[in-house]
């Protein structure tokens, strides 16, 4: 086999590998993607139940008990993006406090981990 013959069917066979992991990050990308929307989907129906009452289904705490507490619009991206993911699961586990003050009480008792971060995927789409 020539070197010529040898190079091409090299570059062949690199050509089919990069191919290959191309395709496969791309999958892996979708079904990452879906997993997110799915658990934004279940997120919905956890947020609706326990955090519509104060920060309304939107998001943007325009109910009674919302403007009472002085909830902010999470619609808005910087106040949606000033909310870190730590800070969101900790709110929900521990509540939130001003000083002595509560301003939101713990969900522990009533939202599993699982929930928790499937309220966090469906948060991060409130931004509009």
């Amino acid at each position: 086999m020539s070197v010529d013959t040898k190079l091409k069917l090299k570059l062949i066979k690199n050509m089919k590998t990069t191919s290959l992991l191309k395709a496969l990050t791309v999958a892996a990308l979708f079904t990452a993607v879906a997993a997110w929307n799915a658990a934004a989907a279940d997120g919905a129906e956890v947020w609706a139940k326990n955090c519509a009452s104060c920060h309304g289904k939107d998001g943007k705490g325009e109910t009674k008990m919302g403007k009472k507490a002085g909830v902010k619009d999470y619609t808005d991206a910087k106040n949606n993006e000033a909310v870190t993911d730590e800070k969101f699961l900790k709110s929900i586990k521990e509540g939130v406090k001003d000083g002595n003050k509560e301003v939101m009480k713990s969900y522990a008792e009533k939202v599993t981990d699982e929930e928790a971060k499937a309220m966090l995927a469906y948060f991060r789409t409130l931004k509009k």
